[in-house]
C-alpha cells in the first residue's frame, strides 16, 4: 500500500463514521434507483426501493451508535442461530409459496426474507468459532465442526428452494475458512467434499428446473424460447449497451421487457444496457471502494473477531457480486441472487446497511494493525 492512501486510510478510520464506506454503498443504491425508474411509466419499485433506501440508512446509522459487543457471547449466538433455524423451519409450514420457492416470512404490514439474516448471522458464528481457534486452524476437525453450521444453512435454504441463498452460505463458510489459514492439504479435501456435495445435489438435492437451468447455461441456444430465455435476453442487454450505453431511460430489453426480473435479478443487465461498458466500468469502481473499506475497517479490529467479521462481510458482499454478474454474463447459471444494494428488495437491503452499521460499532474499539503482523496472522507465516 502506497504511503498517500495509508495515510488517507488512517485517518478515515480516526473518524466515528467511515464516510467512503457509507458513499459507496449509496451511491450503488442510486444505481439501482435510476435504473429502477427508467423501466416503466409506473415507478412502483423505484418509489418502494427509496422508502427502504430511508429506512436503511436510519438503521445504519442507529446500529453504527450501538454496542454489539454481546455478539462475541457464545451463548447469546447459538440463542440466535437456534432461533433462526426455527424460522427457516417455520417457512416450510407458513410461507407463500413466490416464483417457485418458499423464501419470504410476511408479517403482516410487511415481508421478509430471513435467509438474507442468515448470512450475517453464519458470518458472526463463524468469526466466533474461528477466533477461539485460530492457532489450531491447522486441525481439520475445527473446519468440520464450522462446516456443520453452514452446512444445517444451506440444507435448510436449499430446501426452499433457494439454489443462489444457498450457493452465498458456501461462499461465506468457504471464505472465512480461507482467511482463517488453512493448509493447501486441507484445500484439497474441501475441494473434494464440493465435488461430492455437488454430485449428491444433482442426483437427489436439485429440482427439475434447477437441472434445466445449469443444462441451458451449459449449451444456452438449445432453448433460446424456453430454459435458456433469461440468459439469452440478458447477453443482449449487456453486449447491446456497447461502450457508451443507449442512455438513462431508452434501454429497449428492459423497458420492452424482453429482460425478465429487471429489478432484482438481471438489473445489472438493464444497468449496462443504459449505461454501457463505461458505466459498468464506473460502477466496479465504487463497489470495489466500498469492498476496500470494509477490509481496511477489518484489518484494523481490536481483536480476531472482529476481523473475522468485516473479512466475512466482504467475502459476502463479494460473492453476490460475482455470481450475480456472473449470471448477468452467461458466465455462470441463473441461481436467483440479488446485486448488492443494487437490486430491488427492502429485506436485503436493511440487512446490508445494519451489517455495515455493526462494522461502523466495532470501529470504536479498533486498532492499527501492521501490515506484516496481519499477513502473518492471517496466511499463517
Amino acid at each position: 500500500m502506497s504511503p498517500i492512501i495509508k495515510n488517507i486510510s488512517l485517518r478515515l478510520t480516526r473518524t466515528h463514521v467511515d464516510w467512503v464506506m457509507l458513499s459507496s454503498a449509496s451511491v450503488l443504491v442510486l444505481f439501482g434507483l435510476i435504473t429502477m425508474n427508467s423501466f416503466v411509466g409506473d415507478n412502483y419499485f423505484f418509489e418502494k426501493q427509496i422508502v427502504w433506501f430511508g429506512v436503511s440508512l436510519a438503521i445504519f446509522f442507529a446500529a453504527s451508535f450501538f454496542d454489539w459487543s454481546f455478539l462475541r457471547r457464545t451463548e447469546v449466538l447459538i440463542s440466535l442461530f437456534g432461533t433462526l433455524l426455527g424460522v427457516l423451519g417455520l417457512l416450510f409450514l407458513v410461507a407463500k409459496t413466490i416464483k417457485g420457492a418458499q423464501s419470504w416470512l410476511s408479517l403482516g404490514f410487511f415481508t421478509f426474507q430471513p435467509t438474507d439474516i442468515a448470512k450475517v448471522l453464519l458470518i458472526f458464528i463463524l468469526a466466533k468459532y474461528f477466533s477461539r481457534r485460530h492457532i489450531e486452524i491447522a486441525n481439520i476437525r475445527h473446519i468440520i465442526i464450522s462446516g456443520l453450521y453452514a452446512l444445517i444453512l444451506f440444507v435448510l435454504i436449499a430446501l426452499q428452494p433457494d439454489f443462489g441463498g444457498a450457493v452465498a452460505v458456501f461462499c461465506v463458510w468457504f471464505g472465512m475458512v480461507l482467511v482463517s489459514g488453512i493448509s493447501k492439504k486441507h484445500i484439497a479435501v474441501l475441494s473434494s467434499c464440493v465435488l461430492i456435495s455437488l454430485a449428491l445435489l444433482w442426483n437427489f438435492g436439485f429440482k427439475d428446473y434447477q437441472k434445466t437451468r445449469i443444462v441451458s447455461f451449459l449449451h444456452p441456444q438449445e432453448d433460446i424460447r424456453g430454459t435458456g430465455y433469461n440468459a439469452y435476453q440478458s447477453m443482449i442487454a449487456v453486449g447491446s449497451g456497447e461502450i457508451f450505453g443507449k442512455g438513462i431511460g431508452y434501454g429497449t430489453q428492459s423497458k420492452l421487457k424482453f429482460l425478465p426480473e429487471y429489478q432484482t435479478d438481471f438489473i445489472f443487465a438493464a444497468f449496462a444496457e443504459e449505461w454501457g461498458f463505461i458505466g459498468v466500468i464506473i460502477f466496479f469502481g465504487v463497489f470495489g471502494l466500498l469492498i476496500w473499506r470494509i477490509i481496511a475497517n477489518a484489518r484494523r479490529g481490536a481483536t480476531n473477531f472482529e476481523i473475522l467479521y468485516g473479512l466475512g462481510l466482504a467475502v459476502l458482499f463479494m460473492s453476490h457480486f460475482v455470481i450475480n454478474i456472473g449470471t448477468n454474463m452467461g458466465l455462470l447459471p441463473v441461481t436467483g441472487i440479488t446485486l448488492p444494494f443494487v437490486s430491488y428488495g427492502g429485506s436485503h437491503l436493511v440487512t446490508s446497511f445494519l451489517a455495515l452499521g455493526i462494522l461502523e460499532s466495532y470501529r470504536r474499539s479498533m486498532r492499527a494493525v501492521h501490515r506484516e503482523e496481519t499477513k502473518n496472522e492471517f496466511l499463517g507465516i
